[in-house]
């Protein structure tokens, strides 16, 4: 059974998405060549999204690099990004088994309505293996490690439900698409506090500029393409140690400038790709439903959040945090880890967070800012389980990706910077028995309160449940 999953997480999701999206299409009734169709766009999407986060790593890497060593901000836990966490989530123990076993509560969880998600983002199950694995080095007990995971994984689908209302409204085209991803979950709580406390701010509400207001307001300034240009290129003469290495090198900070700006043009576009992708069985979905079920309050298909990364206010805000990220990694008391493999994920950040804050540039930033913070020290606190189970799985397998240089330890800011694994982890591992009753209490609570919300919905008229 391992092998067959690690030979389907081996496959990517561009090759997955045609076939799952053909198998879903059939089954509610779509023409093969319309869903198959669908499939490609969506895997075809996934494929250029790699390429343009491969391109933002390799271009800003080595400036990154060269500006790590001129002002000599090396710190005690190396980072290895999320490919490598991915890698060593899967090839643990739990990691294993993540797929069937999730899959499992997913169907349970349906069959006795306390979630309306169909998670098919298997790719993202790495997050719950994740969990699962340091504390499965924790403590010795890959019981316990189970136990993490499934946890995460109930709380993570009934977030997906609560947040799916605002996620489509604010998001074109996007009905019948829930994002039960628990990094992008695990920030959700930092938005609605951190948004209700700018609220009361006085004067605050006058700083409401989105993507939009930003270039009517600062014209060419506000464009994310010119913005992803000029943090370029300030980026690429950072990483030079005096001013006639910045004259010398003036082309390849120039071309760094571009490639920052075409990472910002070109996401947007290619992102349209999956909602091109997605629409035939969203709508197919949708009359399914209505047809059989009457006062149905719906199936979510859960998606990754690689959907609306694209949108303007999430490339502004990601990209001037980069450097801001850079600088307090380094200046902030008790921190060891310095991000730089991690910095693609930062887009990821705010598919959730955006709905609560309406696009706002300003506060979403600031909960970005909250939220990273907080994260650095979260990553920096687990980063001796993570080397546990990274060089234990280095050992047993050999794979370069998951090697920690000598004299360091290791990190990545996707997940491990979330409240969610951060609070899991602790509750299991460091609360004796205590922690996990209050797990299991908030899990089985959420699930509760999510079936009497989904039956409430389902005794209203179809043309209210979208309002509930």
């Amino acid at each position: 059974m391992e092998s067959v999953f690690k030979y389907i997480i081996g496959l990517g999701a561009a090759v997955m998405m045609p076939v799952i999206f053909t198998i879903l299409g059939v089954c509610i009734r779509i023409r093969f060549a319309k869903a198959f169709k669908s499939g490609l766009l969506v895997g075809v999407g996934f494929v250029g999204l790699s390429v343009i986060t491969a391109l933002l790593t390799s271009s800003l890497g080595p400036a990154l690099s060269k500006m790590v060593d001129i002002y000599g901000l090396k710190l005690g836990i190396f980072d290895m990004g999320w490919p490598s966490a991915a890698a060593v989530a899967y090839n643990t123990s739990v990691g294993a088994l993540i797929i069937p076993v999730c899959l499992g509560v997913n169907l349970l969880m349906l069959l006795t309505k306390t979630t309306r998600t169909v998670n098919i983002d298997l790719w993202n199950y790495w997050h719950f293996a994740f969990i699962g694995a340091i504390v499965y080095f924790a403590s010795g007990s890959i019981l316990w490690g189970f136990f993490a995971a499934i946890i995460c994984y109930i709380i993570t689908l009934v977030m997906a439900d609560l947040t799916a209302p605002s996620f489509q409204k604010f998001y074109d085209k996007m009905d019948g698409i829930s994002i039960p991803q628990p990094f992008c979950q695990g920030f959700v709580p930092f938005a609605v506090v951190i948004n209700k406390v700018l609220d009361k701010v006085p004067g605050f509400d006058k700083l409401n500029i989105d993507s939009e207001g930003m270039k009517r307001k600062f014209g060419l300034l506000g464009d994310p393409l010119f913005l992803g240009v000029v943090i370029g290129c300030g980026i690429g003469a950072l990483g030079c140690s005096t001013w006639q290495e910045v004259v010398d090198n003036i082309p390849s900070i120039l071309g760094l400038g571009i490639k920052m700006g075409a990472v910002m043009e070109l996401i947007p576009r290619i992102t349209s790709l999956f909602i091109e992708g997605l629409k035939p069985i969203s709508d197919a979905t949708r009359e399914l439903i209505a047809k059989k079920y009457k006062n149905s309050a719906g199936l979510n298909i859960g998606m990754s959040p690689a959907l609306v990364i694209g949108h303007p206010t999430t490339l502004v805000v990601s990209l001037l945090l980069i450097p801001v990220t850079i600088l307090l990694a380094v200046v902030l008391p008790g921190n060891q880890f310095l991000p730089l493999a991690s910095l693609a994920g930062m887009f990821y950040l705010f598919p959730l967070i955006l709905p609560i804050t309406k696009g706002n540039v300003v506060k979403s930033f600031i909960i970005g800012l909250v939220a990273l913070i907080v994260g650095l020290y979260f990553v920096t606190g687990l980063a001796g389980f993570f080397t546990a189970a990274a060089k234990d799985v280095y050992a047993l397998t050999g794979d370069p990706t998951v090697n920690i240089p000598e004299g360091f330890q290791g990190g990545a800011l996707d997940f491990a910077s979330s409240l969610l694994c951060w609070a899991i982890f602790h509750l299991t591992y460091t609360i004796k028995i205590i922690g996990p009753v209050l797990l299991v209490a908030l899990a089985l609570g959420m699930a509760i309160y999510n079936r009497t919300r989904i039956r409430k919905q389902e005794k209203m008229p179809v043309s209210e449940q979208a309002n509930e």
